[in-house]
């Protein structure tokens, strides 16, 4: 855990958070700014900096996690999209790996 990430103070219930999922591993959580009617951020509860960092089983875990979130949202028929921004030319704000469970609307391809 580090001390100055928002999502780390979420985990450790130092920060409040809509959650929507939480596992032994993972913790899913309504995003504050949403961009589409379903938007939803799934953590692993280990911080990793970006997705890279995550070992296969971790990444496995916020995969099938955010396939939960997309089912519990209702979702998972119309369709979902799951983002990873890596890195500060991506919009990534919070150093914290975390996935986006986008849905609720038509998304178009390829994304602004």
């Amino acid at each position: 855990m580090t001390a100055d990430c928002v999502f780390c103070r979420i985990i450790n219930g130092d920060a409040t958070a809509r959650v929507v999922l939480e596992t032994d591993t993972v913790l899913a959580f309504h995003d504050i700014n949403p961009q589409t009617p379903t938007h939803v951020l799934v953590i692993p509860k280990e911080h990793f900096p970006a997705v890279g960092d995550m070992d296969p089983t971790t990444a496995g875990e916020v995969l099938a996690a955010a396939h939960q979130v997309a089912k519990a949202e209702g979702v998972d028929e119309s369709g979902y999209r799951l983002v990873f921004n890596t890195g500060p030319d991506t919009g990534q704000t919070v150093f914290h790996v975390h996935c986006h469970v986008l849905g609720g609307r038509e998304l178009h391809w390829p994304p602004g």
